[in-house]
């Protein structure tokens, strides 16, 4: 996509911020030096790509265990 169009647009108002400093924590997580300056476009995409996979599994995970907890109908 060019022009700066988005496709990722959060549904909950806000979330940005949390994602933001989630994506952080995952990569320290994993050893992967996020950059200083919070551009991630100078990072290689192996580095990325495992950042956003794990970050994903963590969400998947959770949404699974919210979803188990819940009371059937």
């Amino acid at each position: 996509m060019a022009g700066g169009q988005h496709s990722n647009t959060h549904l909950v108002k806000g979330i940005g911020k949390a994602m933001d400093q989630f994506k952080y924590e995952v990569a320290h997580e994993l050893g992967i030096q996020p950059p200083a300056d919070g551009y991630w476009g100078m990072m290689t995409t192996r580095d990325t790509g495992t950042i956003g996979g794990h970050m994903t599994r963590k969400l998947v995970a959770m949404a699974e265990q919210q979803l188990a907890s819940r009371q059937p109908f």
